[in-house]
Order: C-alpha cells, then structure tokens, then sequence
C-alpha cells in the first residue's frame, strides 16, 4: 500500500545541511499494524510527518497505492485515504466535537453516529458532542476527540504519532482496544504507529526501529520486540546501579 524509496529529509541548520532522515525504504502492507519505535532524536516523527505531507523530502519518493504522491500536499494526501493523528493534538475555537466529527467524515453523520465514535474512544459522548473544542478540553481529552475523528475517516492509511502521550491508564487500556479493532474491521486499510509504549509494541504485526534517521532493523514482532525488551531491561539496571554507587546522583 505505501512504499517509501530511498527517502531523505535535511534541513539547514547554522548554515549547514543536517540529515534528520537518510535514504529510508520500507513497505507498509495493507491490513497490517505498523509500530515505529527507537531512541528520542531518531527521526521517527519527521518520517511520520513526511508520510502525512507535513513536511516534503529532500530526497527520494513516497508511492501510494501505487501512485507517486511525493509532491501532493496534506489535503491531497488527505483525500486519497491518508489520515494522521498528531502527538499534541490541534485546538479548534469556534468549532464543536460534533462538526469536527462531520468534517472528518466527509459526510452529515447522525448525532447517534457521531456519539458511537466518541462512546469508542471513552469519552461519554452526551457530555462531549455539543462541547467546544478548545482550551476548556484536557491534553487527554483532545487526544481522544482527535482519534475519534481518526475512526471516523475510515482511511486506507492511518498515521499516529506516540498517540498515548497526555492520557491516562485507563484512556490508553481502551486505547489498544481501539487499534485492535480498526486492523479487523476497516477493510485494506492499514495503521502505523510511532511509539515506545510495550503495550502497543506487543500488538504490532510488524515493528521498524529508527535510529540515526536511518532503519536499524525491521521485522515480525516476535523476531524484533524480544531484543528491544531485553536492551530496555539492561538500561534499567545499569541506571539502578548508578544510582546505588552514587546516592543522590542522576544517571547520565
């Protein structure tokens, strides 16, 4: 379904070109849930936000069902069946839950339509749908709308950057169910996922890491997440024995 080919991504910094990403290829097939992970700085959202049309690569190219979409811009990526979902979601004033979920669909969708989205994102839906969607809504509760309206696109590709960043347990519990649900019902479509989350990790069918603005590796879960499991446990403990030699210090 979407198939990056050698693609790069540098921007000038003090006068001097700096590579964020560097000669990326990757296939992301249909009915398949992608998870992005990897160090902070690694690049993983800049690629996300190049998949979207956020930002426009300095080298190689992006193909779309077949197509070469690399100059389309984020509403012609939007319209082919592209969806993203941003880490720190975007404030609407003057625009309510219930239009914003009309305008993802693209259509005039009941209220009892609208609250259904709602209802499987957590949110009671007769407390938000008439709700104002601005400073007056939770990170937590923004992040929700957000993926609700998400659902509602029924996109061919849907993009989420680190989408459990400024929700809680229980949000990001339902939050599992909620992808797991869109792999099995929406047809041909497909979610990729940017995150470090063990619990989105575990339900990926495949997981890339990013290092260095390049593929470190990429695979199956159940050939990639075991190495990523034990280097994180290695870190842990040579922080808990920092922290015992050295009382009161921080682990550098």
């Amino acid at each position: 379904m979407l198939e990056l080919k050698e693609l790069s991504f540098q921007v000038e910094t003090e006068g001097q070109g700096k590579e964020i990403i560097r000669n990326v290829s990757l296939t992301i097939p249909e009915r398949k849930l992608i998870v992005i992970t990897g160090p902070n700085g690694g690049g993983k959202s800049t690629l996300a936000k190049l998949i979207a049309g956020i930002e426009k690569p300095t080298g190689g190219r992006i193909f779309f069902g077949g197509e070469d979409i690399t100059e389309k811009n984020v509403t012609e990526r939007a319209r082919m069946g592209i969806s993203f979902a941003f880490q720190q979601p975007v404030r609407f004033k003057g625009i309510r839950v219930l239009d914003l979920i009309r305008i993802a669909a693209g259509k005039q969708l009941s209220i009892a339509d609208a609250c259904e989205y709602l209802s499987a994102v957590g949110l009671c839906a007769r407390d938000y749908v008439d709700r104002e969607v601005n400073a007056s809504l939770s990170g937590g509760e923004l992040k929700r709308i957000e993926i609700a309206t998400v659902l509602a696109r029924n996109a061919k590709l849907s993009v989420f950057d680190e989408p459990e960043a400024g929700i809680d347990l229980w949000s990001f519990r339902n939050l599992i169910d909620v992808f797991q649900h869109m792999r099995e019902t929406i047809a041909d479509s497909s979610i990729l996922i940017i995150s470090h989350q063990e619990r989105i990790l575990n339900i990926a069918d495949e997981i890339v890491v990013i290092r260095d603005g390049v593929v470190d590796r990429k695979g199956k879960r159940e050939e990639i997440y075991p190495g990523l499991a034990a280097g994180a446990a290695a870190v842990s403990e040579c922080e808990g024995q920092i922290r015992a030699a050295c009382p009161g210090g921080n682990a550098q």
